[in-house]
């Protein structure tokens, strides 16, 4: 359990948590039998020895002990009619296409489920270990470092096709509702300066401080799960940084669990690919972080929330998302002398030149769609999806009813927005797990396809 925060919430904290429990505890009063199965399954997924940790270049040595315990969780549901879905959190950076196939692969050997039934949802911590297969690892490693990040991710995969049977072994009839909090450990990253768009602190720019949670209870009352999002990279902790660790997510759910005994505490990741935690850079802020966060979420837990029921719609397609050409090859030397964050695609660019390879026009982008009757749509976008999403996607689809995810099943690189490849940055550097750069029109394509798919799927655009 996360330590108190410090000064007068050291009282008001403990309070509205115990007074969260006995108002969940007492339940609210519902007459209607559930038509919704659930079932659950965690896993400790800790790496057992020194492993070279993903999401900062900078590191140049392997993980140097355990601040905290890493966990993979898993949520199977199932509707009246038969169709299941289930969701399977970790506290990883995330998985590349190659991964995300390898995964999915192994569970649907495991669970007989359709691709389009499984959604993929790290919590893109940068104090995990780094994920990858051979030829897709990244970070320059060889040898027995790249060796020992293979096995860890072939565990991985195996783990979480077992946690999937496991959490479809268990499906009980269950109470699911929703409702949503706020949080103000997110800040908006893009600091804009004379010299352009930086990584840096703005605390003017947009950013989705929603705290969506998903309540599921026994048809008695009883607290089973509570499922959060937050759309905030998972970056209190810098490269300085060498312990194991979940980060303010990992902490977050850690302090739920501890309020709530027996409660499996899920993060699902939404769209924070411009923003960080504030404040950050120290163990005791991603503590505070998590402390913070998960405290909403009792909060938010012990209210009377929105029912969620079926019947469940799970869908998944792929966005054709346009990639910008290719430039001549004397402009691309000339480009791999810009920022660093760019240079990386245009140097692959040029090595693709060199072995004759066609570039790519396009990426082939998942996007799942579950929709749960009239009650709720819950969007996963994939890649590192910026803020702007979130009321893009609203203006597409409604306001009401609507939880959007990032990172899902899919962590390619960044997905951008019109006005962010305008203006420039981090942001804009493209693919990591492939090569390109997306156009202004990458954005039309998500839209256009989340639409459609919700439309398909039964919701009721525009509400």
């Amino acid at each position: 359990m996360c330590p108190v925060l410090p000064g007068k919430r050291r009282l008001v904290v403990p309070i509205l948590l115990t007074l969260s429990v006995a108002l969940w505890t007492a339940g609210p009063a519902r007459a209607a039998k559930p038509d919704l199965k659930v079932g659950l399954a965690r896993a400790k997924i800790t790496p057992e020895g020194p492993i070279r940790m993903a999401g900062y270049g900078s590191r140049n040595k392997p993980s140097e002990g355990v601040l905290a315990d890493l966990f993979a969780k898993a949520m199977a549901i199932e509707d009246a009619e038969g169709e299941r879905a289930v969701l399977l959190t970790s506290d990883v950076i995330g998985y590349n296409a190659r991964v995300a196939d390898l995964v999915c692969g192994k569970i649907i050997e495991k669970t007989s489920l359709q691709r389009r039934q499984i959604l993929l949802n790290p919590s893109h911590t940068h104090t995990g270990p780094i994920i990858g297969v051979p030829g897709s690892t990244g970070y320059g490693l060889e040898g027995e470092e790249a060796q020992r990040v293979h096995q860890y991710t072939a565990k991985l995969a195996d783990t979480l096709a077992t946690l999937a049977a496991e959490a479809l072994a268990d499906l009980k009839p269950a109470r699911l509702s929703w409702g949503i909090g706020v949080t103000h450990i997110v800040m908006n990253r893009r600091e804009f300066t004379k010299r352009g768009v930086r990584l840096g602190f703005n605390p003017r720019g947009y950013v989705d401080r929603s705290v969506p949670v998903l309540r599921v209870d026994s048809p008695e009352g009883k607290p089973r799960a509570l499922l959060f999002g937050c759309a905030c990279h998972n970056t209190t902790l810098g490269g300085k940084h060498y312990e194991i660790c979940g980060d303010y997510a990992g902490f977050a759910q850690a302090h739920v669990e501890g309020q709530l005994p027996g409660v499996q505490a899920m993060f699902m990741i939404g769209c924070g690919g411009a923003a960080n935690p504030y404040p950050r850079g120290t163990v005791e802020a991603a503590q505070q972080n998590g402390e913070s966060l998960g405290a909403e979420v009792c909060r938010v837990a012990s209210l009377e929330l929105a029912p969620v029921r079926g019947p469940l719609t799970a869908a998944l397609d792929y966005a054709e998302l346009p990639l910008a050409p290719v430039p001549p090859r004397e402009k691309l030397e000339e480009l791999v002398k810009g920022p660093g964050y760019l240079a990386y695609n245009y140097r692959r660019m040029l090595e693709a030149l060199d072995k004759g390879e066609s570039p790519l026009t396009e990426y082939s982008a998942p996007i799942a769609v579950w929709q749960f009757g009239d009650d709720l749509t819950l969007v996963g976008l994939p890649g590192e999806t910026v803020n702007g999403y979130v009321p893009l996607v609203e203006d597409a689809i409604g306001h009401r009813k609507l939880w959007v995810a990032g990172y899902a099943n899919d962590d390619f690189g960044y997905l951008p927005t019109k006005k962010i490849l305008a203006e420039g940055g981090y942001e804009t550097r493209g693919l990591i797990s492939d090569t390109g750069f997306f156009t202004p029109e990458a954005e039309d394509a998500v839209l256009a396809k989340v639409r459609q798919m919700a439309e398909k799927a039964g919701r009721t655009l525009g509400e």
